[in-house]
């Protein structure tokens, strides 16, 4: 059985984040645990309180997205028709967290360019974002960002 995770939002230097076990479940049933696995990915949903943010819905590789060894790029509409109809149905209350991927690598961090493209995704809102990185072990590396400061989360 899967718990929930938490961690803290080192950002604001408050608040926490909550990650539902069926999300984490989810999530690390993509991992690359086999050499000719591609890389998995998708978007984050939750809800926004204060600077708590609570994540319960992940969003899953589709056919129209591109997925290598490498990269995931994300391209379905898919993942934003659920977007829409999660906030349409939860009465605007359930956003658009984060994204989520994995890495070929036992702990997953950051490349450079998943940096830059999360940066885009920050300075086009106004609040704090979470991104998720899965490494093949089922271990996460998990950051916070708003603007251009992106900073990796503390596991509670």
């Amino acid at each position: 059985m899967q718990y929930a995770m938490i961690w803290h939002n080192s950002t604001d230097n408050c608040g926490e984040i909550l990650i539902e076990p069926s999300v984490v479940e989810l999530i690390r049933g993509y991992c690359q645990q086999k050499s000719n696995m591609p890389e998995s990915g998708g978007i984050l949903l939750g809800y926004r309180r204060g600077n708590h943010l609570h994540i319960v819905v992940a969003t899953t590789p589709q056919p129209n997205d591109r997925r290598t060894r490498f990269r995931f790029y994300r391209r379905d509409p898919y993942h934003q028709e659920v977007a829409i109809s999660q906030w349409d149905m939860s009465g605007n209350t359930l956003d658009y967290i984060g994204e989520w991927h994995t890495h070929p690598e036992p702990y997953p961090m950051p490349s450079s360019l998943d940096i830059s493209e999360w940066k885009k995704i920050c300075c086009a809102r106004k609040t704090n974002m979470v991104f998720l990185i899965a490494g093949w072990t089922g271990d996460f590396w998990l950051g916070v960002g708003r603007g251009q400061r992106i900073a990796k989360a503390i596991e509670i």
